[in-house]
């Protein structure tokens, strides 16, 4: 039976040490200084030693082995890797833009003055100048020069610039003066906001309804009136014509509690 006895090594101190190569590789070879003392090192094939190399070699009994030549020193530091989250993943196209909000809505104006313009001056002849009824035309056989009354919406439909106007309309009901027949008061748009001191500034115009004494009617303005009176740039709505007939008088604040009020319908996209 073979004795292998003389084949045993002793594994003491064995472990991966770090030298510096002397000398480049000869018959798979080369010197190496470790912790000071010069040995003899067997290198793997396919390694490239220079002297001067930094080698880790593993130690097996007293014999060292090359394992690997270190690289040189880096000359910057590495930076470090992005955060796990901070770039998203590529998911395609992106995304569509969100859908804009639109709102709508209803704003009701309640006239700040209903009042009537007749020769020069503001009437004051029965119900009070800020709450005078509406007229339109000459009584006849009166003295008196042709009426225009008017309501004033002050600043509240203005409150809505930058909306749209999708609907406006406005509370008219017809009292006793003139005949008994079913008449139209010419509606006109005025400039101003609030009670001029002297006559109204008359713009755009449309015939209103036709109503008999003591009717009413919820009558539909073009939608541009409520525009321009959500824009600021007309303020009130009369009533006003160039002859006497018809002579027509409409309900103002102190004869019914709905005249004249105003109901814009309104839009808004943001």
């Amino acid at each position: 039976m073979p004795d292998f006895a003389d084949t045993r090594v002793s594994l003491a101190g064995t472990g991966v040490v770090r030298g510096i190569a002397q000398t480049g590789v000869t018959s798979n070879a080369c010197l190496v200084t470790v912790g000071g003392i010069t040995v003899t090192a067997r290198v793997a094939t396919g390694l490239t030693v220079t002297a001067g190399s930094i080698l880790l070699m593993a130690r097996l009994g007293s014999l060292y082995y090359v394992i690997t030549v270190v690289p040189a020193a880096p000359t910057s530091t590495p930076a470090p890797p992005p955060p796990a989250d901070s770039t998203p993943p590529d998911t395609g196209d992106p995304p569509p833009p969100p859908k804009p909000v639109t709102r709508t809505g209803t704003l009701t104006c309640v006239p700040t003055a209903t009042a009537c313009y007749r020769d020069g001056s503001w009437r004051s002849d029965g119900d009070p100048t800020n709450s005078f009824d509406l007229f339109q035309g000459r009584y006849g056989g009166s003295s008196f020069g042709r009426n225009t009354g008017a309501a004033f919406y002050g600043n509240k439909p203005h409150t809505l610039n930058g909306a749209t106007c999708t609907k406006a309309t406005v509370k008219i009901k017809r009292l006793s003066a003139g005949d008994f027949s079913a008449r139209s008061a010419t509606l006109r748009l005025v400039s101003q906001t609030s009670r001029p001191g002297g006559a109204p500034t008359l713009n755009e115009t449309t015939s209103g309804p036709s109503l008999t004494i003591g009717s009413s009617s919820t009558f539909t303005l073009p939608t541009s009136w409520g525009q321009a009176l959500i824009d600021g740039t007309r303020g009130g709505i009369a009533i006003s014509i160039g002859s006497d007939d018809p002579y027509i008088q409409l309900a103002g604040r102190n004869s019914w509690s709905a005249a004249m009020t105003l109901a814009i319908s309104w839009r808004r996209t943001s």
